[in-house]
């Protein structure tokens, strides 16, 4: 019987082919690498609103106590007619260890221009998105002054009238400084902002805390 070798007829024995798991975990790595960009970016855009909402709020207390907008600052009040941007606010304090210390720095032209030097600077690096870390060093010290005044612990004024503190730590000056401290960690300002620009200068690459 003469054998005949039959190259096309199946064997019935198959090595296992890895074709199609390479194609599969190409598909899942292609997947991944999308969802991840995806990701990255929602995440990019949220930390840049934020900037941008953030940097407002400064520059509108800027503006408001500047030209008095009639919103804080009544008509005719405002700096440029010669109001004082911190006056009203440091006098007003009644209650926490530097109530004294707030009083004799209200009004003061130091104290004036600090503040509204501060806002201005702060709001303008938000919105540029440009020098956060040194904006976030300069919010942080801005709203742990003004959580001082406002004193939050304290339940009673010093004239022992309720002090309507809704949050004996967590209120809104907490939250600014903290929103301040992740902008900057977050390099926020390289999305919908000057940030990359930024960072290029060289007297910014050679003083990292300029970015």
């Amino acid at each position: 019987m003469a054998l005949h070798e039959h190259p096309h007829r199946n064997s019935g024995f198959h090595l296992p082919s890895l074709r199609r798991n390479r194609t599969a975990s190409g598909s899942e790595v292609a997947v991944s690498a999308e969802t991840g960009t995806h990701t990255h970016t929602a995440r990019a855009y949220a930390f840049a609103s934020l900037r941008l909402l953030t940097g407002f709020v400064f520059l509108w207390a800027f503006l408001d106590k500047t030209f008095g907008l009639g919103y804080a600052t009544p008509s005719g009040k405002g700096w440029i007619d010669g109001g004082s941007p911190t006056k009203g606010f440091l006098g007003s304090v009644a209650v926490g260890p530097m109530e004294s210390t707030f009083h004799s720095w209200a009004g003061d032209t130091w104290a004036n221009w600090l503040f509204m030097l501060g806002l201005l600077g702060i709001g303008l690096a938000l919105v540029a998105g440009v020098a956060l870390r040194l904006a976030a060093v300069a919010g942080t010290a801005m709203m742990a002054l003004m959580w001082l005044a406002e004193w939050p612990p304290a339940k009673h004024l010093s004239d022992g009238s309720p002090s309507m503190s809704t949050n004996p730590f967590a209120d809104y000056h907490v939250v600014y400084a903290i929103a301040l401290i992740v902008l900057a960690a977050a390099a926020a300002g390289d999305t919908l902002g000057a940030g990359r620009f930024w960072a290029k200068l060289p007297f910014v690459r050679d003083h990292g805390w300029m970015r």
